[in-house]
């Protein structure tokens, strides 16, 4: 147990010692970095998937029930990440973040969002299925952001993990929590510029599959879909 002098002499070095970074080719393990001013540079692309109305689930319905629901949304989540060489980085709750690096790292986070799109009313239908008689309705919202990331670690020894430091972690997460009727999937314009065609254009006619919109809260131009992806 250290006492509060000693905490302020802790935080002191860390402010004193000089940073080492380094450029990075991939997404560093935990133990990768040091918990010292250690750091990992690189581009990525950050996903938030957030379940929506969570706090309603919870105060709603039983806690073993909120707990399948959790888990259902969770468990598909984080399949459809891997499956989209996705690498899943942290869980808060009821959402999940994962961050993509590479050439195809825009197309394949807003490939996994699209697919969630369709995963989703899926988790009803069982939902419905196992539990005839409930009136929940599963909805969810995904936050899609690219940026360079700054990569560290925090806490304490044998108390840690990795903190995403860059704009993409921060708009991802923000924009997982925005709320527009008939959307599920937001992006930044910096990740929409980039889509390849397939995850850009769908249906017959081939048309675009996502609306421009303003971001009010940044006023920023983001783009919005609810178009779905088989997986």
């Amino acid at each position: 147990m250290k006492t509060g002098q000693e905490i302020i002499s802790e935080i002191k070095d860390i402010l004193a010692t000089k940073w080492q970074t380094r450029k990075g080719t991939k997404v560093p393990e935990p133990e990768g970095i040091k918990l010292g001013n250690d750091a990992v540079l690189l581009d990525g692309t950050v996903l938030y998937a957030d379940m929506a109305d969570s706090t309603a689930l919870v105060n709603g319905y039983k806690d073993w029930f909120a707990a399948e629901v959790y888990k259902c949304y969770l468990v598909a989540a984080c399949h459809v990440i891997r499956n989209n060489d996705g690498l899943i980085t942290a869980f808060d709750g009821d959402r999940v973040m994962a961050v993509y690096i590479g050439e195809t790292k825009n197309s394949s986070a807003a490939k996994t969002a699209l697919q969630l799109n369709w995963i989703v009313p899926e988790i009803n239908s069982a939902l419905k299925a196992a539990y005839p008689n409930t009136g929940f309705q599963l909805r969810h919202s995904v936050g899609i952001d690219t940026s360079s990331l700054f990569v560290a670690k925090t806490g304490i020894r044998n108390s840690n993990d990795l903190v995403w430091v860059g704009r993409s972690a921060n708009y991802a997460a923000k924009l997982s929590g925005v709320s527009d009727p008939g959307y599920s999937t937001f992006i930044t314009e910096a990740v929409f510029n980039v889509l390849s065609d397939e995850t850009k254009y769908g249906g017959n006619p081939r048309r675009s599959m996502w609306d421009r919109g303003i971001w009010q809260e940044r006023n920023l131009t983001i783009y919005k879909t609810n178009w779905h992806w088989k997986p």
